[in-house]
């Protein structure tokens, strides 16, 4: 079996809040189970490999957006990779350019975003910021908490192509709505960092599942379950909604 290639895509963009962790974690959950990863970073003016079985993006300013989406607009191979069946998983900038359009600037200048997944971002009526703690449903009915720390200025809305990742129980998420990130076949994108993956082992594993095309055995770390546990608590005990 061919290693299972993870592609970090232009961290010195978009990689500003640990995001880049989420690849560690995708990695180290694969090492686990004995199966081969090999991780592919690519930064502007390199070459994207469309060979990948994940792609992952992070968070950034304004300006690194709008450079980002130039660049993987002009490379191309980001749309041959999720055509082919690639999982890209985005957050929070990373969420907002694989959209229809997002907003920069003090006037809002309208961006084309990547047009992967059926969403538009505007800038919102209030900042996002402080845990978030959102109740993530897998297609077969079972639930997971998803818990992190929201950073965005920007308010998601959903098109008819895109379904909500998660319903926010602490937090903003994509509009104040109730609603948190989106899903559009193997495109999710989604606001927390933390980075997500590493607080969320199921959705981490949920993301290898799609790119492997195939349930993988439980992973059993009671001292990543009970650090999890009291995460929740905590957030809960908080009882913010800002």
């Amino acid at each position: 079996m061919s290693p299972v290639e993870i592609v970090l895509v232009y961290q010195s963009l978009l990689g500003i809040y640990g995001d880049r962790g989420n690849a560690m974690v995708l990695r180290q959950r694969l090492a686990w189970r004995g199966i081969d990863a090999v991780l592919t970073e690519v930064e502007p003016g390199d070459t994207v490999p469309s060979t990948g079985a994940v792609y992952l993006l992070g968070g950034g300013e304004d300006a690194a957006q709008v450079s980002a989406v130039r660049g993987l607009k002009a490379d191309g191979h980001i749309f041959e990779a999720v055509e082919r069946g690639a999982v890209l998983f985005a957050v929070c900038a990373g969420y907002q350019i694989v959209g229809n359009t997002f907003t920069v600037g003090e006037q809002d200048d309208v961006i084309d975003g990547l047009g992967l997944l059926d969403v538009t971002t505007r800038r919102g009526t209030e900042r996002a910021v402080g845990e978030i703690l959102s109740t993530w449903t897998r297609t077969d009915g079972t639930e997971s908490l998803v818990t992190g720390f929201e950073n965005h200025g920007g308010f998601t809305t959903l098109g008819e192509k895109a379904t909500p990742l998660a319903r926010v129980e602490i937090g903003i998420g994509n509009a104040n709505d109730g609603t948190e990130g989106a899903v559009q076949g193997k495109v999710i994108g989604t606001y927390p960092h933390g980075p997500v993956l590493a607080r969320n082992p199921e959705l981490a594993d949920h993301l290898l599942e799609l790119a492997l095309g195939r349930d993988l055995d439980p992973l059993p770390r009671p001292e990543l379950d009970e650090l999890r546990r009291q995460r929740i608590a905590a957030v809960r005990k908080s009882g913010l909604r800002h």
